[in-house]
């Protein structure tokens, strides 16, 4: 049979293509949510209600007729369904009919070029906002759930980014079309939503990944720190990805925390540490770096380990005696993630040596030494810092 996947753009009556239109004019079968079919209601046409792939493909088995289409709002290949129920339809011929997204009709409304635009769907996520504002000086935000455009501005103003402009959209393409701009500051009270989008723009993003941020950008108080050296070589050695689940294990100050979370804007940082002070300072780092993707508890390894998300990626700084137990969670929730341990210790070196080698493979082992300069009096003078194991290897 064959079968047409069709994005029927922001409006299904007004941005629907001429492709589009033949398209549906030789289907005998339109599929798709009541919002996609009630425009061709007229027609003389059987009609499937459903967006689920699974009763999708069972309608098409059932039927017997030669061409068919399903109707998707929007793109085809932007955030839509038919990345589900594409591989659902190999026993078909499928055709692709692309549509106007809302990320191209909104860049057209409001004249902003979306070629280096971040794009970033909140539908089922909502962690990612201000982290990715933070990197990036245009994003585009799919709203959905919980996230208005109301609770966007609050988060971004939470995050230290009050004075970045956001454009809001709400019912593109239709008659009760609306568009807003204003500063997050401003646009904390909006009364858009229901089917809205967001674009922000950030003049002061960042525009790359920070390694090896100072250490007196961090604020610090009384609590432990990863220095600025041995987290840069930390995290690189985990191999973070831009969606990653990374646990922090004794995060202290967070400071492996917020640079791991630069490095998974779209996926997430579930940092430990079972003193209050370090996981109310993680937070307060969080918030100062502008990172929303970094989840903390308070609480011992390896009993708080149990509920969180499985991890790709794991960095443990601190273990308080409890290496075992923390590896042998990790191992639980995913056999394959990659470890990170920093050991100052020759105890705690030989521990992380031990566990790798019962729960992994043999770990590859670097030491570090760092020397800073220090101005004293006229002189520049060399200050050693206590060397630092790095002990890295996946899990089997």
């Amino acid at each position: 049979m064959k079968v047409y996947i069709i994005g029927t753009g922001v409006n299904v009556g007004d941005t629907l293509t001429k492709e589009a239109e033949a398209a549906i004019a030789e289907a005998e079968l339109l599929i798709g949510a009541e919002r996609m079919l009630s425009p061709f209601s007229h027609l003389e046409k059987e009609q499937f209600c459903s967006y689920v792939p699974q009763d999708i493909t069972a309608k098409l088995r059932a039927c017997d007729c030669g061409c068919a289409a399903v109707l998707m709002s929007g793109d085809c290949g932007f955030f839509s369904g038919a990345k589900k129920l594409l591989p659902l339809l190999e026993e078909h011929d499928v055709r692709i009919v692309s549509g106007i997204s809302s990320a191209a009709y909104f860049c057209g409304k409001t004249g902003l070029s979306y070629e280096k635009m971040k794009f970033v769907s909140l539908h089922g996520h909502s962690s990612n906002i201000a982290v990715n504002v933070k990197l990036n000086q245009l994003c585009f935000f799919l709203l959905g759930g919980d996230i208005t455009a109301a609770e966007l501005c609050r988060r971004l103003c939470r995050y230290g980014m009050g004075d970045v402009t956001v454009h809001v959209g709400a019912d593109l393409g239709y008659p009760t079309e609306r568009i807003i701009s204003g500063r997050a500051e401003n646009l904390t009270d909006c009364d858009i939503c229901g089917l809205a989008v967001a674009i922000t723009e950030n003049v002061d993003a960042l525009r790359h990944i920070p390694t090896a941020v100072n250490d007196d950008e961090f604020l610090r108080e009384k609590v432990p720190m990863t220095k600025s050296e041995v987290r840069g070589i930390a995290v690189s050695k985990l191999n973070i990805e831009s969606d990653s689940v990374v646990w922090d294990v004794g995060c202290g100050t967070g400071s492996v925390s917020v640079e791991a979370a630069y490095h998974c804007p779209d996926g997430r940082v579930l940092a430990f540490d079972r003193k209050r002070e370090a996981a109310q300072l993680t937070e307060k780092n969080a918030l100062v770096f502008g990172c929303d993707n970094i989840n903390i508890t308070e609480g011992s390894c390896p009993e708080c380990l149990e509920a969180a998300e499985s991890p790709d990626k794991v960095f443990i700084g601190g273990s308080s005696g409890n290496m075992d137990g923390i590896f042998k969670a990790v191992h639980g929730k995913n056999p394959k993630a990659d470890m990170v341990v920093a050991a100052v210790s020759l105890e705690t070196l030989n521990e992380a040596v031990n566990c790798f080698e019962k729960y992994g493979t043999a770990p590859k082992i670097v030491q570090i030494s760092v020397i800073r300069t220090e101005k004293i009096g006229s002189h520049t003078m060399l200050k050693a810092q206590n060397p630092v194991f790095i002990i890295s290897g996946g899990l089997t």
